[in-house]
């Protein structure tokens, strides 16, 4: 149940970033690799148990499924799902481009309103 961990350090960026800016958050936008090991319901349950009192309460979390990625190293080609993980073309074993990643891709912030520097 590592996504209450994952959670703790989403909301701990959050709050830093928020706090620096004196901003309320809005929705949180976060990428979610196939392979990344993460149940997105669990992560999803985890964060509305958390979030109250924190800098998140009113804030919604939108989860971005990011298919995984194998491409050969040598000549690029892509591998689709159940394919072999060798390339047909040069013989080289693919490597994993991407779906493992955990990403928080955007924070929707409101700042409250400067006023204007007076011109003397």
């Amino acid at each position: 149940m590592h996504e209450y961990s994952i959670v703790g350090a989403l909301i701990e960026q959050v709050a830093r970033e928020a706090d620096a800016r004196g901003a309320r958050v809005h929705r949180l936008h976060v990428a979610i690799g196939e392979l990344a090991g993460v149940d997105v319901e669990l992560l999803r349950t985890a964060y509305d148990t958390f979030r109250p009192a924190t800098v998140c309460a009113d804030a919604e979390l939108d989860v971005r499924a990011v298919a995984a990625d194998w491409r050969c190293p040598g000549c690029g080609r892509s591998f689709r799902r159940g394919m072999r993980l060798q390339c047909s073309d040069c013989g080289r074993p693919a490597r994993l481009a991407g779906g493992d990643e955990i990403v928080l891709e955007r924070i929707e912030l409101e700042v409250p309103e400067m006023e204007a520097p007076h011109v003397h």
